[in-house]
Order: C-alpha cells, then structure tokens, then sequence
C-alpha cells in the first residue's frame, strides 16, 4: 500500500530584522486536521531536508506507526552557499538578525498560521552542518521558544564551545547529537580542510558535564546526507 503523503505550502514571510523576503516551505502530514495542536519541526537547509533528507516521508511515516506527536515541519531554504555562511556561521554577518528572525518573526507566524502548541517543548530546530550550529545557538539564546535541538554534524568552533560553557539555560533544552567518525578533513563551502569530528568530542565532553537530556551518536561515515538521512528517524522519535 502506498504511503499517504502530505502538503507542501510554499509561503513567503517578510523579515523585518534580516531585511528581506524569506522563503517558507511548510509541510501539513497527511492527517493534518485544524483541530488538533502539532509539533513544529523547524529545518534549517529546508530544500535539502526535503528533498535529500527525505524529512516528510520520514515524518509521515513514523506518525502512521504512531511513533511522534503529531507534528508540522517548516523548512528554511537558503539563497545560496555563499548566503547560507553569512547567516548561519557564528562570525557571519547576518548570524545574530537570523536567531532573531526564527524567534522574533517565524514562531510567531508559525503559531498565528498554524494549530501549534506554542511551548518550548512543542518546537525542535533541527539542521546539518552549520545548519545545526545555528539551531544550537538560537536554543541557547532562546531556551523558553525552543526545547529541542536536533544537530547533524554541526561546525563547532570557540564561539560555540564558549557559548556552551557560559549557558545556564542547558537544563531547559533536549538534544540530539550526531557526528561521523570519519568527519575529520571536511571540505567546507569557502574551501577548508576542516576537522569536524574532533571539536565535536569537545562539544559532546562540555554537554554531558551540564546537560541531562542529552543523545549523543557517532556513526560510521563523513559529512554527507548519505549518514544524515537515516538518522532523521531515530532522532525525531528521540525528541518527538
């Protein structure tokens, strides 16, 4: 039997504090029912989690198996590479208006447009690579708006390891952490070589000190949505 699929909303949401139009993608599973309340799933790299991280289908059927709460996903498409380190690398120019801008602006209109819970625990920020930094780092800023990270090889640097060192809102916040073992020369879009695997055992040192609702999965791959893509299952069930 086929699964049932869902709908794709293509909405657009002008942000006041970025200066411009954002895309929105937002996916209603297929038992979408305005009297219910749903989860919001917010993705960073919204193509990309849709389309090679199949992140609907993965959705869809874990709540036919009632897996998740019922649960409604935002993806946030980037311009381009080039914007895409502008607004999510910690030393980008746009990195701190984009925290504000799915704090400020996109909770907001999720919970105007859509039936959501509108608590902290109804909200999970997931993303790959800088995608997952910059969900990390828009929990630790706003730990009462969203209660779940879910973080698929995020780039670690000092900005992220001393932000995690001075937060005292750690307790308030679920994560997910995934990292490949062979993550360890990493070709990024301005064209490093960059070791992700090692940071990201410091980071997974710093959060099991002062984090209780902590999952930590190191797999057997690089920094490819080959790895990701599998692992979107198990972690939504971890968080949902």
């Amino acid at each position: 039997m086929a699964m049932k699929t869902g709908v794709i909303q293509e909405k657009k949401l002008f942000s006041e504090e970025l200066g411009e139009e954002m895309e929105l993608l937002v996916y209603l599973p297929s038992s979408f029912s305005p009297l219910y309340k749903y989860h919001v799933i917010i993705a960073q790299d919204g193509h990309d989690y849709f389309r090679l991280g199949r992140i609907s289908r993965q959705v869809e059927e874990l709540l036919a198996n009632g897996e998740i709460e019922r649960s409604i996903i935002i993806g946030i498409p980037y311009k381009n590479v080039q914007e895409r380190r502008l607004t999510y690398h910690p030393e980008g120019s746009k990195f701190e208006a984009y925290k504000r801008f799915l704090a400020n602006e996109l909770v907001p209109f999720a919970d105007s447009e859509y039936p959501t819970y509108q608590v902290g625990s109804g909200r999970t920020l997931i993303g790959d690579s800088l995608g997952g930094t910059v969900s990390l780092m828009t929990a630790l800023d706003y730990p009462n708006m969203f209660g779940n990270v879910i973080m698929q090889s995020p780039y670690v640097d000092r900005h992220v390891l001393d932000k995690v060192k001075q937060s005292d809102s750690l307790q308030l916040i679920s994560i997910c952490h995934q990292i490949g073992e062979k993550e360890t020369a990493v070709k990024t879009t301005d064209d490093q070589i960059l070791d992700f695997t090692g940071p990201n055992e410091q980071l997974k040192e710093l959060l099991e000190e002062k984090q209780t609702n902590y999952d930590f999965k190191a797999f057997d791959g690089d920094h490819k949505w080959t790895y990701w893509q599998p692992l979107i299952t198990p972690a939504l069930k971890k968080m949902l």
